[in-house]
């Protein structure tokens, strides 16, 4: 980014203000402020009535096409990782109102573990040990008596709800690596219990359920076992298991069964982020010459693809390819890393964020296409036009139910070197972009939006096909909600006991997002397109003003000083 302040890209036109955009122009130079990330906060308002006076179809259930919901701002795509922005502003940036949180997914992962069955506990309001029940759900617990529970006896097996939220939540406190030592621990005293009592012969049945429960969490959590400790640990725990079952070497198998899975898992992800980084698009400058305008046999995105919902379509396909490497430990790093900052310690694992970065990064990329494909044409025609085309492809992206690629084609078009061309907007039919625009108010934490994301939720618990099961949502809202209710509600209750009722709600919201994620994309893919969208060179933040300045002149002393700043810069450079 130039060292200049005046070329930092910002939104011109704050959703639910007009001000005066010409003939709709978002040229108005009433806007929030927007953090280094991208993400606006504060601004006016919510406006009341849709512009232009177009009715919003929004049924919650049943609905065919949405039309339009809001949005949140891009961040360059050479900021540095998603964790990084949120350590730096996160708490700057985010609106200060009431953090939402609806429970969509239903009662899957709600935390209600009933006592009996095998259960350990008791009903409401009772306790066991140190482990408080409430209505038949456990709400707290010292981390001690939280591990004991993990752990299966003869006549007992955790909760699988509970096994996956005390599996994602106990890194806030400890490495996976350190609760898979006392797992061990645990077993060992369990078993010479076992050997010294009467219940001798159950060490096998011991045996199995203690297999199922590291079963479990390699399926859940692969990545915790690419720490060696991890590993050492799991060959440590799983070689004491197999000899309560030398005879018919059941448990072996099983266990060899398990370390094969495992092995393929972390062995997948590791491609993955090696194919994906060779794939990483840059940001091209446009050199020191100012007469950069392409040549005119440079293909752009009309030339690829001119039908907006084909161009949704690969837009979901890439969005879900993309988020379906997310996992839960990934995004419950926000919470252990913002504690590691608190308590002044530092892990060693807050590096393993790859994918949360580059999805992050996808989000930027992609808006910064958007504003390239625009700025980069000649003739004011050609830009209009490809203006409407991204109008209709972000209608199309949220009637799909592809909230984030909408937003992020949204964030493109309002980025300052886009939305300052006024004469091209004057020729823009903005009635779409008008409702886009208030449906992107953050007014009331982003409640449209929220409204939005609901109703495509139920549409895909309800859905006959498998279009209809799509739900991308807004990423860095759905962080930002990880992350606020992690603030809001403390990790230990006034007895010491862990607040586990807190991270139930959180392995909720997670658990439903890694729903989501899961979904197999219905559209046929289109390498053509694709290919373009991956690694179609886009602008720099500098480019892009040099672009947008030669397609429409300075208007102001404002632009006029930063025109010629820039252009003193760009010549120097060479």
């Amino acid at each position: 980014m130039l060292a200049c302040p005046l070329f930092v890209l910002q939104v011109q036109a704050w959703p639910g203000c007009r001000g005066h955009r010409g003939q709709h122009h978002p040229g108005s130079h009433t806007h929030g402020h927007m953090g280094r990330n991208g993400v606006v906060c504060g601004g006016p308002g919510s406006q009341e009535g849709l512009p232009g006076g177009e009715s919003l179809t929004l049924a919650l259930v049943g609905f065919v096409r949405i039309d339009l919901v809001q949005g949140e701002l891009p961040a360059s795509p050479h900021t540095s990782g998603l964790l990084g922005l949120i350590l730096r502003e996160l708490l700057e940036t985010m609106p200060q109102t009431s953090v939402v949180f609806s429970s969509i997914l239903g009662p899957s992962c709600s935390g209600q573990v009933q006592p009996g069955m095998g259960e350990r506990g008791g009903g409401a309001g009772s306790g066991s040990g140190d482990l408080i029940f409430q209505d038949g759900r456990l709400i707290s617990g010292s981390l001690e008596a939280l591990m004991e529970h993990l752990v299966p006896t003869v006549d007992y097996y955790p909760d699988r709800t509970y096994i996956f939220t005390f599996l994602l939540s106990s890194r806030v406190f400890m490495p996976p690596h350190d609760l898979l030592a006392r797992v061990g621990q645990i077993c060992v005293e369990q078993r010479q219990h076992l050997e010294a009592g009467p219940e001798k012969a159950k060490l096998k049945s011991f045996s199995a359920k203690i297999v199922q429960l590291l079963k479990e969490w390699t399926e859940a959590f692969p990545y915790d076992f690419q720490d060696e400790k991890a590993m050492a640990e799991l060959k440590a725990i799983t070689h004491r298991v197999t000899q309560c079952d030398e005879e018919n070497g059941t448990v072996k198998k099983a266990i060899a069964q398990m370390t094969q899975s495992l092995l393929l898992s972390l062995a997948a992800r590791s491609q993955l982020q090696e194919l994906r980084e060779k794939l990483r698009p840059s940001a091209v400058d446009k050199g020191p010459i100012l007469k950069t305008k392409p040549p005119a046999a440079q293909k752009d995105i009309l030339g690829v693809c001119c039908d907006p919902l084909v161009l949704a379509q690969q837009l979901t396909h890439i969005e879900l390819d993309r988020v379906s490497s997310i996992h839960p430990e990934d995004l419950m790093q926000i919470v252990s890393h913002m504690d590691s900052l608190d308590n002044h310690r530092c892990r060693g694992d807050l590096t393993k964020t790859y994918s949360l970065e580059a999805y992050d990064n996808w989000f930027n990329c992609l808006s910064m296409l958007v504003a390239t494909e625009v700025c980069r044409v000649v003739k004011k025609k050609h830009r209009t036009r490809m203006l409407e085309f991204f109008i209709d492809v972000a209608r199309e992206c949220f009637n799909i139910g592809n909230f984030n690629s909408m937003m992020a084609i949204i964030s493109g078009m309002n980025l300052s070197p886009v939305a300052r061309l006024k004469k091209t907007w004057s020729k823009v039919k903005t009635a779409k972009f008008d409702v886009l625009e208030h449906h992107m108010d953050p007014s009331s934490n982003f409640c449209n939006y929220r409204t939005a994301l609901q109703g495509a939720t139920q549409r895909s618990q309800m859905a006959n096909s498998s279009r209809e099961k799509i739900v991308i949502p807004v990423f860095n809202l759905f962080v930002k909600d990880i992350y606020f209710l992690h603030k809001i509600h403390t990790n230990h209750l006034p007895n010491g006991h862990i607040n586990f009722k807190k991270f139930w709600e959180i392995s909720r919201q997670i658990h439903e997002f890694m729903t989501w994620t899961q979904v197999e994309c219905p559209f046929e893919k289109d390498k053509k397109i694709q290919s373009y969208l991956l690694t179609a060179p886009i602008y720099s933040e500098e480019a892009l003003f040099v672009a947008s300045f030669e397609s429409e002149g300075p208007e102001n002393h404002m632009e006029k000083d930063s025109w010629k700043t820039l252009r003193t810069t760009l010549l120097n450079r060479a």
